[in-house]
């Protein structure tokens, strides 16, 4: 019998396993806003290995400051945790066949024993029929919603989907859904190398032979030349595949929802800044909003790997790219950036198809593409009828489509308005308060310095109010007009038909037609003559001569190109205009032919060497002849690699020559290896108007040398040298203007199953031959070391890192929201009636919390050198509880503590700011640092339990109205005692100094020392059930401006209380009395009461959780608060949740 079960379960086990490989991995990334303390991660038990919470920057968040328990899946923040923004949640759920409960018998037909009536056993027909939703699947997640009401707020509904479904209908089609909606439109922040598609919404239906999806798509096509694309859309995808793997056809359609739409950014890197860089959209918008993972980042035409371990992170929100220590930035270094960014001011949407048949030796296929903009259903921008007559009479011409931007409006104390007043014969706009006026709304376009009349005269309130300069000798003095800039609907339709043949394995021909339409104005049918255009190409490959030790391929291309063919993306490699000095050459003039013919020479022990000729003609505007040279071979321990390539070119614009050359030469010896680099550029492109070299010419020579030992994958260390001298254009001539000298350490010195030590560092110089220019010096380094010393005694992190870069003057602006939904309320300091940005705080109650923070694009940057540090380390001497004498008391103790400072100094030179634990206030821009040390007595055991946390912080930040600072230093003592397991002693005293500096806002600065002194009783009815009464008296004194002082006195009862059958509630009412003195009405006001009131003040709340079945639980909440002066604020939630 014994055996029988065993099997029957090794067998379950099996099935499970199997299932499992289907549903992918069990590790999930969540996104969570902490409204209460209490989060829930999952509906059953997790793994602590591999558990993460991150803040919206990525940082790990402290564990002092909230608790995880991984049996019952559930965080609890503590310490006053709070914070605006949504955490990152990232963990493994145990599976399904470790949390449910097993059983030999059905539990509902087993009765107890009874020796009287001898009746041992039962036998029941009604079976337990739990009806379970989505039977049969594997399912998780929930569905949430709710509604919030109040006497002092409208009624709001808040909702929140979260379902993941896996499984078989039936044997050969499978099923995999996910499907959230939630409050918080975020995307995952690009910190790491993978990005979980936690914000994909789909459903997916599939065999081995089709595949339905809808929701988040993703399209792409890299078969195709002309045809060459990925976009992330949202709508309807179907794949059908019939046929054999002899003769096999695939069908494919798809509609959509446009999500992004394809631009390119293309800069220069600044000599040793790391970031972050600005990312702008196809029509100069300073803010765009990239579409998650469809980046892809070009330094010199080497594609660059995202992460914070690897080459660059970015800031999908807010469109900034910024490079890690790891890989520095230098003036030499050129940097394309390809992404998707969501464009809202027209629908768009995309059809696309195709056909596909491959038999053994030939395939033929066609694909259509079509998108387009819904001219009759506008976004961002609702036109007029007028608008709509400029957009038809200016054809393609984007210059043209400017429009009045000025409306009638009416008064309201949230709007910026003007009047509008006629200055010698021109309509002019003044910024203007007064409800009496005819006012106007106008918005404000940035049309470049010198050419606007408006400049801006006020940034601190909300919304930017903006100034009429007179011109000055008819010379505009501005960079702003009242006018908005206007987007036309546009369109591109893509057909394509490509063909292959291969009769032998040594013969290939590919062959592809194209043809394309661009409307770039739907309402518009001038300037359509040029809108198609065609492409062709044709491949061929033959294998030459096939021998043991070497093969030898020739190949040749050719390609067409109308000058009135357009595709998505590019056409060609990310620095094709660099290769044949196209920068200057206006390409869409002229018909494109493009010839390639070479040869390939394999050794297949060694490697491979390629030469290939290219001629490249634009009609006769231009005509190129280029050789490339490239290969790479390994002779033993010998490896060599070279890249080589010559330019001739001659065309109406100009003539040229470029010579590019890098070769590089490695030699293993034992676990030793050396080499030597060799990179030289030689362009000369001469203007056929001046006879002189144009700006684009220059020249480098570079050399480089490097040595390591080692294991790459393990422990090594490698040092490296490069030299590099530029020429460029001084006058007409090339002459020598700086030269660089870069030293390097790559190393990881110590890798064990405890342990890691790596560090990089990387010094260089720009000298320049002008003594009129400085030398630039720059430093990028890193250090990693983790450890655990004597066991589990004592565990250390730490990260050391230094970087040159720059930091944004933010701009941002408050939002109104409905109440509850906000996080930020707004208090008019100076009474002026202008909501200005320091006069928003954090609401303390929901119905206050009426804004929300928005970010601006950042335009204005300021160099800066970089330093980050962090260390921590716990003490954990619980392992020596059994010892005696000394130990056995130390075992007692439990101590974390941590150190984390970022801090940025304006960059001057070579000023580098290297003491992480610097106090100088000397160029500081930025800083954010937290000392924290928390030391325990009988840590968790409540028998004279004692804490004490020191903490010391400060985050210094850089605004557009000017630089806040915010310090805070707390001294705090906690004591628990818990006597004979029903009476539980608490008490907590804490010193702090609160201290805010606003630079260019005297009301938000403020020094408030506080002392709190709070006892508490709790009388334990059991495990689930308490009652406490507790009394608090805090003592607050601002020394600086108001100088007000507080005295409160706060006492009152709470409880909570649960059951097994799922019941749980808790509640808390507390008596106030505020001895406040001075004006309630300021910053610091604001800050010592809390949002309460001088004199008497009440709140309350309640909560109740019941869960009704297995699969729904509901939550009522409802908090209340009372003053003297105001009337009884009464808010209350209804939230019903339904688990999968």
């Amino acid at each position: 019998m014994l055996k029988n079960g065993l099997l029957w379960i090794l067998l379950l086990l099996c099935a499970v396993a199997v299932q499992a490989q289907d549903s992918g991995t069990p590790y999930k990334t969540r996104k969570i806003l902490p409204l209460n303390d209490t989060i829930r991660i999952d509906s059953v038990s997790v793994n602590p290995a591999g558990f993460t919470l991150k803040d919206a920057l990525g940082k790990a968040i402290d564990t002092t400051y909230y608790k995880a328990d991984f049996s019952k899946a559930i965080v609890v923040f503590k310490n006053g945790y709070h914070t605006a923004d949504s955490l990152s949640l990232s963990y493994t759920a145990y599976p399904e066949f470790l949390t449910k409960k097993y059983s030999l018998y059905d539990r509902g037909r087993v009765v107890p024993n009874d020796a009287k009536s001898g009746d041992r056993f039962s036998f029941n027909q009604n079976t337990n029929n739990i009806l379970k939703p989505l039977n049969g699947l594997n399912t998780s997640g929930s569905i949430t919603r709710g509604i919030t009401v109040g006497n002092n707020q409208n009624a709001v509904v808040n909702s929140n989907l979260d379902l993941q479904i896996t499984g078989k209908l039936s044997d050969k089609v499978s099923l995999r859904a996910s499907i959230q909606d939630t409050n918080i439109p975020l995307q995952e922040g690009g910190y790491s190398q993978k990005l979980d598609e936690f914000d994909q919404i789909f459903i997916e239906m599939y065999s081995d032979k089709w595949n339905v999806r809808a929701g988040d798509l993703f399209l792409e096509n890299r078969q195709s030349k002309f045809l060459n694309f990925n976009k992330k859309v949202q709508g309807l995808n179907t794949t059908v595949v019939l046929g054999n793997k002899d003769s096999k056809t695939t069908i494919n359609a798809a509609a959509a929802l446009v999500r992004g739409q394809y631009a390119r950014s293309t800069f220069t890197g600044t000599e040793g800044n790391q970031g972050p860089y600005k990312l702008t959209g196809t029509n100069g918008e300073l803010y765009v909003l990239v579409i998650s993972g469809s980046e892809r980042v070009y330094v010199n035409g080497v594609l660059l790997e995202r992460g914070e371990s690897n080459d660059y992170v970015i800031d999908y929100n807010a469109g900034e790219i910024t490079f890690t220590s790891l890989f520095p930035i230098t003036s030499e270094m050129r940097i394309n950036v390809e992404y998707q960014y969501s464009n809202q001011n027209f629908s768009r949407f995309v059809t696309y198809g195709g056909v596909t048949h491959e038999a053994e030796d030939w395939s033929i296929g066609t694909y259509l593409y079509s998108e387009s903009d819904m001219k009759n259903q506008p976004l961002q921008q609702s036109l007029t009828n007028e608008q709509v007559d400029i957009l038809k009479q200016a054809g393609d011409n984007t210059s043209l489509m400017t429009a009045p931007s000025a409306y009638q409006d009416t008064y309201s104390e949230n709007k910026v308005l003007y009047r509008r007043e006629n200055v010698n014969g021109t309509d002019i706009y003044i910024y203007s308060n007064n409800p009496d006026d005819t006012l106007y709304n106008v918005t404000f376009s940035n049309v470049g310095a010198g050419q606007g009349n408006y400049t801006v005269s006020a940034t601190a309130s909300v919304t930017k109010i903006y100034e009429y300069i007179t011109p000055l000798n008819g010379v505009p003095q501005g960079s702003f007009e009242p006018v908005v800039k206007l987007t036309a609907p546009a369109k591109i339709q893509i057909a394509t038909v490509m063909g292959k043949y291969n009769p032998n394995e040594k013969t290939s021909v590919n062959v592809e037609a194209a043809l394309s339409n661009n409307d770039l104005n739907l309402y518009s049918p001038m300037d359509d003559s040029n809108n198609r255009g065609t492409a062709l190409q044709l491949n061929a490959k033959q294998r030459l001569f096939t021998q043991e030790r070497f093969m030898v391929d020739a190949f040749a291309n050719y390609q067409f190109v109308q000058k009135d063919f357009r595709t998505i993306e590019r056409l060609f490699n990310i620095e094709f205009n660099r290769d044949w000095n196209l920068t200057n050459v206006v390409t869409t003039d002229y018909n494109q032919s493009y010839l390639v013919a070479g040869s390939t020479l394999r050794l297949p022990k060694n490697g491979q060497a390629t030469y290939q000729l290219e001629q490249l003609d634009f009609g006769s505007g231009f005509t190129g002849t280029r050789h490339v040279v490239n290969g790479q071979f390994t002779f033993g321990k010998f490896y060599i690699q070279e890249t080589g390539s010559a330019l001739k070119s001659d065309g109406n614009y100009s003539t040229s020559s470029f010579v590019r050359n890098e070769a590089l030469a490695k030699y293993h010896f034992g676990k030793n290896w050396a080499g030597a680099s060799f990179r030289a550029e030689d362009n000369e492109e001469t203007l056929k108007e001046t006879n002189t070299y144009s700006s684009l010419s220059q020249r480098f020579t570079e050399y480089g040398a490097f040595t390591g030992r080692g294991d790459s994958t393990k422990v090594y260390v490698e040092l490296g040298y490069l030299q590099r001298a530029n020429d460029s254009l001084v006058s007409t001539l090339l002459q020598r203007v700086n030269t660089s000298r870069s030293y390097y350490l790559k190393s990881r010195l110590l890798k064990t199953e405890k342990s890691n030590l790596s560090l990089f560092v990387n010094y260089r110089t720009l000298k320049f031959t002008d003594a009129s220019y400085a030398t630039q010096k720059s430093l990028n380094s890193r250090l990693l070391y983790n450890d655990r010393y004597w066991g589990q005694l004592l565990q250390v992190t730490g990260a050391y890192e230094t970087a040159s870069g720059t930091i944004a003057e933010q701009e941002f602006t408050y939002v109104e929201v409905a109440a509850s939904q906000g996080v930020y309320m707004w208090n008019d300091y100076n009474n002026n009636g202008i909501q200005e940005l320091q006069e928003f705080e954090i609401a303390p109650y929901p119905d206050l919390a009426k804004y929300v923070r928005v970010y601006l694009p950042n335009q204005t940057y300021r160099g800066t050198h970089q330093n980050k540090f962090s260390v921590s380390g716990t003490f954990n001497s619980a392992q020596w509880q059994n010892e005696t004498g000394l130990k056995k008391f130390l075992s007692y103790f439990y101590d974390q503590a941590s150190y984390i400072i970022d801090r940025k100094i304006r960059r001057d030179g070579s000023n580098f700011d290297m003491n992480p634990f610097s106090n100088s206030e000397e160029n500081l821009l930025g800083q954010n640092s937290s000392l924290r040390n928390s030391i325990f007595f009988n840590r968790g055991k409540q028998h004279h339990s004692v804490t004490y946390t020191y903490l010391n912080s400060r985050s210094r930040s850089l605004l557009s109205v000017g630089s806040q600072d915010a310090k805070l230093l707390s001294h705090q003592a906690q004591y628990a005692h818990l006597i004979q397991k029903t009476w539980l002693l608490s008490y907590t005293e804490q010193h702090s100094k609160t201290t805010s500096d606003a630079e260019n806002y005297e009301q938000k600065n403020y020094t408030i020392f506080s002392y709190q002194l709070a006892p508490k009783i709790s009388y334990i009815f059991s495990r689930n059930a308490s009652l406490d009464i507790f009394y608090e008296y805090q003592d607050k004194r601002n020394t600086i401006n108001g100088k007000e002082t507080l005295a409160q006195q706060r006492m009152g009862t709470s409880y909570s209380y649960a059951t097994e059958k799922g019941f749980t509630t808790s509640g808390e009412f507390s008596y106030y009395k505020n001895d406040f003195s001075g004006d309630q009405s300021t910053a610091s006001a604001y800050q010592m009461l809390q949002g309460l009131t001088a004199g008497k003040n009440l709140t309350w709340r309640l909560l109740l959780q019941k869960n009704l079945t297995r699969f729904l639980d509901v939550n009522l909440s409802y908090q209340g608060r009372k003053s003297e002066t105001s009337k009884t604020i009464h808010t209350g939630s209804v939230q019903l949740r339904a688990y999968f």
